[in-house]
């Protein structure tokens, strides 16, 4: 066996291949849990694909993007048979004025004409979803819904696109054809013979257009819920909530042109290089015209070290590479705050005998609770900021003086610092720090969350909101002519508890894949399975189909990519990125099926079914989207005269009032926070897990088992941990172990038989991904500050697996 150690490089490794259990498809597909107390149904073992060949780790040291991102496109553009379609796509993704807007992420599109604006998993998310494969009425009739769910969710998926509405059928446990007025009937009357409407619950993924979003939250509320769990609740409720306390506004207040004018980049816990690889453009091109680019980051990812972005031709042509970051700090696992605190008390400490290293005009005209701060940065003393982050003071004044350095500074920011007990304060923490030196209301400086979905941030802007403002259900009432609800609704977390109680029996999920994203899987499962009618509003067959309430419905929708036909012309609908561009989408290609319909024409047949009594005009909306976006003038903040700015070039900016040094908080001014630090050092023989997604995969779809920017082939059933850590518990490179989390209620979950990986991850720190890993976050462990599950900040323990 060959050991591993960690120095100034990262992981020494041996490429290392070890004999993998063999088994065929139809076996595969068989695979029952490993997870125990897995409850009835059981909690799939396998998400991913079967494995090509044995697992195999070797770190990777190639930049990011580049010929294995060119590589890695072929492959799949091969492997889907999409030589011709795909490129097509390609001409068309993220275009101005004529595309359609990618699916993947929320990185904002290219402002000066770029017409290769795309990325590497932006061209499989597509390729994806444009598939000529189909699952019909005669696939259904060749599979249960119990045979279907021993598949794994790779193969769920793989089948194809969703050609007609099915219902399920208990008494031949299979989905069989039901017409779309059948299928609004039994929609529409589940939801009108509901005692409370508040026992009807509307999830969203981030993927729904901003007009199916209004319409969407116009039937909850017509119908009288403010139940409307969505994805946000999962990933970025504490940048909303923070940022809100200490600016009044939910959004990061810079764009790209801020990007291309900062001297600063600090970007906390984001896998750029998988989860937003557009961004790798911008850090090469900060890196270039000398920016200093700063990564805080337990894992030292890919988008840290340097890239060669594809549509630099000449750097292809010649393989040559810019680096895209100056300085890795690899915070343990939820030190982030305290690195923050560390870097404000260096400022404040040189202010002393800098004036220039404070802006102190600045604070005094524009901020409120400073001096509070400042005698809590005093009191902290370094060897507890040293030891919650995780970082030695010389590297935290190395990262304090580029900002002090910086006229212009940003912080970015995305789930590894938001999916934490404590993520709220970290974000105000984010913008204390740069409160202190004015980067706020000028240009190439402020705060920018990165969004992950193509749309999540434009659902809450458009009213997918659970916690709704006063304000907007006013405008709302005035405009639509319904008195919406007033108390606040479930959130996911809360969505989910209220069903297991069985306060909630009609989910309705507009798109996304509900069961697979959620924490605490068998929960999860058992909840919507105690529903009297679920809905899924999908593209593709997935697990939330076969996670099914007493009665379920699969209503097939057109994709972003495909030409939405209604009766006044092709419709364009519109997103909004992680920047708050507002800009048009224009799907390209014929419908997967002619049964399919658009995401507005499904909201609108089951409100008419669901609200006979209505004077709402669904069918009129359908007709034309422009008359949606109409009514979303009025009742939107920053929409109006939205049919015409919206077919601007680039779209147009929804105004952000912080930029402006216009604070809606309680004092006008915006507001330091004074959190103390928390305790995030794990106790004696316990580890704090991170949950991510590899690098082949989106959410919760999975393209491989392979994770490149990581080294990993072969294996998703993997924790990654520290060599030293995997030592002192006598584990060695691959062995099998069992991982199990103790919940705040003192009840554990365990994983069982998955491979450690040894890594660069700090001591005291472990890592694996996303779906699987689910299955370790209890339903009860989640932020009291933004109500986030604790996807990044898991209490575990791991040890050799239990001999079978």
């Amino acid at each position: 066996m060959a050991e591993d150690a960690v120095g100034s490089g990262g992981v020494r490794s041996r490429r290392r291949r070890v004999r993998a259990v063999s088994t065929s498809h139809d076996e595969q597909k068989r695979t029952r849990p490993q997870e125990a107390g897995a409850g009835d149904g059981g909690v799939e073992a396998r998400v991913g694909p079967r494995p090509e060949g044995e697992p195999f780790f070797h770190p990777y040291h190639h930049p990011a993007a580049g010929w294995g991102a060119a590589k890695s496109v072929t492959k799949f553009l091969v492997r889907e048979r999409a030589l011709v379609d795909g490129p097509r796509a390609i001409m068309k993704m993220n275009h101005e004025g004529e595309g359609f807007d990618c699916p993947g992420c929320a990185w904002p599109d290219d402002t000066k004409g770029l017409h290769l604006d795309l990325c590497e998993n932006g061209v499989k998310h597509v390729t994806w979803e444009m598939t000529r494969k189909r699952v019909g009425r005669e696939f259904f009739a060749a599979h249960s819904v119990t045979e279907l769910s021993g598949w794994s969710d790779f193969a769920l998926e793989d089948q194809g696109r969703l050609t007609e509405p099915m219902v399920y059928d208990a008494e031949s446990d299979h989905y069989v054809p039901i017409s779309w007025r059948d299928a609004f009937a039994l929609a529409g009357r589940a939801l009108r013979e509901l005692d409370d409407p508040n026992r009807a619950a509307f999830y969203t993924s981030g993927r729904l257009g901003n007009e199916a979003t209004f319409l969407y939250q116009l039937l909850a509320r017509e119908l009288g819920t403010n139940n409307l769990p969505d994805c946000s609740n999962m990933c970025h409720e504490a940048s909303g909530r923070g940022l809100t306390d200490s600016l009044g506004t939910g959004k990061g207040t810079v764009d790209l042109k801020d990007w291309d004018a900062t001297d600063a980049l600090f970007i906390m816990g984001v896998n750029a290089a998988s989860n937003a690889p557009r961004m790798l453009t911008a850090l090469a091109d900060a890196y270039r015209r000398g920016a200093r680019i700063v990564h805080v980051n337990p894992l030292i990812e890919a988008a840290a070290r340097r890239t060669i972005i594809p549509h630099d031709f000449v750097d292809m042509a010649v393989n040559h590479a810019t680096p895209t970051g100056t300085l890795d700090l690899q915070v343990r696992v939820g030190g982030d705050m305290a690195l923050l605190r560390g870097i404000a008390k260096a400022v404040l400490d040189q202010a002393t005998s800098d004036p220039k290293a404070l802006d102190r005009e600045f604070v005094d005209r524009y901020t409120s609770g400073f001096e509070d701060y400042r005698k809590l940065c005093e009191a902290t003393p370094w060897e507890e900021i040293e030891r919650q982050s995780g970082i030695g003071r010389a590297d935290i004044l190395r990262a304090a003086r580029i900002y002090r350095d910086a006229d212009r500074s940003i912080f970015s920011w995305c789930l590894g610092v938001s999916q934490h007990e404590h993520g709220v304060d970290t974000v105000r923490e984010i913008v204390n720090v740069l409160l202190l030196r004015g980067n706020l209301g000028r240009e190439g400086a402020g705060p920018s969350p990165v969004r992950g979905h193509s749309n999540v941030q434009g659902n809450r802007t458009c009213g997918i909101d659970h916690r709704p403002e006063p304000e907007f259900l006013d405008r709302l009432a005035r405009v639509c002519g319904i008195d919406p609800p007033r108390a606040h609704g479930l959130d996911t977390v809360g969505t989910i508890q209220a069903m297991l109680r069985g306060d909630i029996s009609v989910f309705v999920g507009m798109g996304g894949n509900f069961a697979l994203a959620a924490p605490d899987t068998e929960a999860t499962y058992r909840a919507l399975r105690g529903c009297a009618l679920t809905v899924q509003v999908s593209t593709k067959l997935n697990r939330s189909h076969l996670v099914h309430g007493r009665q379920a419905l699969i209503l097939p929708c057109l994709g972003r990519t495909e030409k939405d036909h209604q009766r006044c012309g092709i419709q364009s609908t519109s997103v909004e990125d992680s920047m708050s561009m507002v800009h048009l989408s224009v799907g390209m290609k014929k419908p997967a099926s002619a049964h399919l319909l658009s995401e507005p024409a499904v909201i609108a047949g089951i409100a008419r079914a669901a609200l006979p009594a209505s004077t709402t005009p669904w069918a009129w909306y359908v007709e034309d989207y422009d008359r949606i976006r109409d009514t979303m003038a009025q009742v939107l903040d920053g929409f109006e005269d939205f049919n015409r700015r919206v077919r601007l070039p680039l779209g147009f900016r929804i105004r952000q009032p912080a930029r402006e040094l216009v604070f809606g908080t309680p004092s006008g001014r915006a507001e330091f926070s004074s959190a103390p630090l928390p305790d995030v050092v794990p106790a004696p023989g316990t580890l704090a897990l991170g949950t991510m997604r590899s690098h082949d995969q989106w959410n919760t779809t999975i393209y491989s088992d392979n994770d490149r920017y990581r080294g990993v082939k072969n294996l998703r059933t993997l924790v990654f941990m520290n060599p030293a850590d995997m030592r002192e518990r006598g584990i060695a490179e691959f062995d099998p172990v069992d991982i199990t989390s103790t919940a705040k209620d003192g009840t554990t979950r365990t994983l069982n038989g998955y491979l450690a990986v040894p890594y660069d991850v700090p001591r005291g720190c472990a890592a694996g991904y996303m779906p699987e890993m689910n299955v370790l976050i209890a339903l009860c462990d989640y932020s009291e500050q933004s109500d986030q599950p604790l996807m990044k900040h898991l209490r575990v323990t791991i040890g050799r697996a239990a001999a079978s």
